[in-house]
């Protein structure tokens, strides 16, 4: 792969502000470099029921959790449906969709989730024989089809109970007011929600037996949760709603098919540790468009899995368009990696803006990664106020050590080719 330099990247961004903006594309899969189906939309019944129904109370005070439970069993035992929360501060712990349902938030309603970490228990999956453990997403489907979350409601996923924060990040009034709670590292630079948060460590988590679950629930709190997390499910939808305030990612379809984000907001405060926007992950048949992005870290991000397990998982991201969306702050507005190592490919991005966010578009991996890159097509980008450079790609990414060299070409040496 040949690298821009940072000279022509910065020309080539002042070119594509200057150019005018392209009529909207719609969803003309016909016009795009490679052959993709039709992204195939949820199949829900028309029946509708009301939250209030099964005993919920808005007052961001009562604790909605069972009966969130309770409707959706009531619309699986009916075969599915729709359940429609009216404006309100709704509080609640982790929600599990079910096949055939549309979560439907109405126009004033926020849903609230809870700030006490308990509510989240750690539990352990399988991603292809690749043992996980993190806590319970605020909302998950897992091997689920036909769902959606619809409306123009509020998901806030209370993302300041989990996030640790750099004090370089916040003016001094805002670190002022957050340590009033909480406790910090030892160089008083980063505050943690918690001691045991502050305690544990990345190798302290690599060093863990995996079935010591002791070790493990003593790490509970540092294994915060993605905000929404499908899994192995078909014809999801996300339209209209404002995802925000994530534990870590926001939005994180994985191994999921016929995949749509239309018109949604996702946002997270741009000190977010790890506060991603959408990472699509394995997914093939993926459309998002119209949406708005304002991160604390990489705002559309592909990705494929990491290392070994991601080769062995063989679970490539491909078939996915991206298009009309606009990104505020962010790491990145589009970025592919650096967790790539099952594959990427026939990827387009067009008629995206780009307004402020540290980097445009980011190719990053690493070696040990391994993993093909191919396919990649972006035009009508429009950047303007890119903190850096507008187009970056660095395969040693994370390992920027003083003496770094080459290294011999086999398996895990990442891919990156056939990019226009």
């Amino acid at each position: 792969m040949k690298f821009i330099s940072a000279s022509l990247c910065r020309i080539l961004a002042v070119i594509a502000i200057v150019w005018t903006f392209p009529g909207a594309y719609g969803s003309d899969y016909g016009q795009l470099p490679f052959d993709m189906q039709e992204v195939k939309a949820p199949s829900i019944p028309e029946y509708t029921v009301s939250l209030i129904d099964f005993g919920a109370t808005g007052d961001g005070h009562h604790d909605n959790t069972e009966a969130f439970q309770r409707a959706f069993e009531h619309l699986k035992e009916k075969g599915g449906g729709h359940l429609n929360v009216e404006p309100g501060i709704w509080l609640t712990g982790p929600i599990a969709l079910e096949s055939n349902t549309d979560l439907h938030l109405e126009h004033g309603s926020i849903l609230l989730f809870s700030d006490n970490r308990d509510d989240y228990p750690l539990f352990r999956w399988d991603v292809a024989d690749n043992p996980a453990r993190e806590c319970v997403s605020p909302i998950s489907a897992f091997d689920k089809h036909d769902i959606s979350i619809t409306g123009h409601g509020t998901i806030n996923g209370r993302g300041e109970i989990w996030r640790p924060v750099k004090k370089m990040k916040l003016t001094d009034n805002q670190w002022k007011k957050l340590c009033g709670g909480g406790t910090l590292s030892d160089d008083g630079r980063i505050w943690y929600p918690s001691e045991s948060i502050k305690e544990c460590t990345h190798e302290k988590i690599g060093g863990a037996a995996p079935d010591d679950d002791l070790a493990w629930e003593s790490m509970r709190e540092f294994l915060r949760p993605v905000m929404v997390l499908p899994v192995r499910c078909e014809r999801v939808l996300f339209e209209d709603v404002t995802f925000e305030n994530s534990p870590r990612w926001n939005v994180r379809p994985l191994l999921c098919r016929d995949v749509t984000l239309r018109n949604v907001t996702i946002r997270n405060p741009a000190y977010a540790q790890n506060g991603d926007g959408l990472d699509i992950e394995s997914c093939s048949n993926v459309h998002v468009t119209g949406c708005t992005f304002d991160v604390g870290d990489d705002a559309i991000c592909i990705k494929s899995g990491k290392d070994r397990a991601g080769r062995m998982r063989g679970a490539p991201t491909s078939s996915v368009l991206i298009e009309e969306c606009k990104v505020y702050s962010g790491h990145g507005g589009f970025v592919i990696g650096s967790e790539m190592s099952g594959g990427v490919y026939d990827v387009a991005v067009r008629n995206c803006l780009f307004i402020g966010t540290d980097t445009g578009i980011k190719f990053k991996s690493t070696r040990g990664r391994g993993g093909a890159v191919r396919g990649i097509h972006i035009s009508d980008i429009k950047m303007v106020g890119i903190a850096g450079d507008a187009i970056t790609a660095d395969l040693y990414y994370g390992r920027k050590t003083a003496g770094q060299h080459a290294e011999p070409v086999d398996e895990s040496t990442p891919v990156f080719d056939g990019i226009s």
